[in-house]
């Protein structure tokens, strides 16, 4: 009896795990988060410390409000994520501007943003209000890990192709000339329209009318 309850809570744990990184993906299948994953994948060290940021805040957030479900009155619980989201992103400010200010210079308010990132909101609302906290901290690191891998992936394309670099370093023969227009949000669209379509072949997942 012992092993089966322990076959079911990991089997549950890997399910979790999945949804948020491949089969419920933030950005591929769910189509959340766009605006920041365009606007901050320029560079990879943007995209990871975006990436890193909401997986933080997801976790935290969530666990949180886990815990506070059964106290939260339905009336006001869209305003009470926001509270608790916000106290997280707001560390997360913090922690940038001490110790990476470069980068933090340069995610700009894309960090404050993280507060009205449908994904957060939506983890909270779709799984951490109706299940106990261990399990809202696994969602919430599959789906930041989700959102964050197709981050990096995107990064990755544009930075080479629009500076030469990877994670600041030349990749590239002097002869390179640097696409612009991967420095740029129609750039970064282009990429990411390819990405979600290149994962969803290989996902076959495919909307239906």
């Amino acid at each position: 009896m012992t092993m089966k309850l322990i076959r079911l809570k990991y089997t549950k744990w890997f399910n979790i795990s999945k949804d948020g990184l491949v089969k419920n993906n933030p950005i591929v299948i769910a189509v959340l988060g766009i605006c920041s994953s365009l606007a901050v994948t320029n560079r990879v060290e943007n995209a990871i410390a975006m990436g890193l940021g909401v997986t933080f805040v997801v976790m935290a957030s969530s666990a949180t409000i886990s815990l506070m479900r059964k106290l939260i009155p339905p009336k006001v619980r869209m305003v009470t994520y926001m509270v608790v989201i916000s106290a997280y992103v707001i560390a997360v400010q913090m922690v940038l501007e001490a110790y990476f200010p470069t980068i933090a210079k340069q995610l700009g308010a894309y960090v404050g943003l993280i507060i009205t990132n449908c994904i957060v909101m939506g983890r909270a609302e779709a799984f951490a209000v109706k299940n106990p906290a261990k399990y809202s901290l696994i969602d919430g690191f599959a789906s930041g890990m989700g959102y964050m891998f197709v981050l990096v992936l995107v990064s990755i394309v544009r930075e080479i192709l629009a500076f030469g670099t990877l994670l600041g370093m030349q990749v590239v023969g002097d002869q390179w000339v640097n696409w612009v227009v991967m420095a740029m949000a129609p750039g970064g669209f282009f990429v990411l329209g390819l990405f979600i379509w290149g994962i969803r072949e290989l996902t076959k997942y495919y909307e239906t009318a």
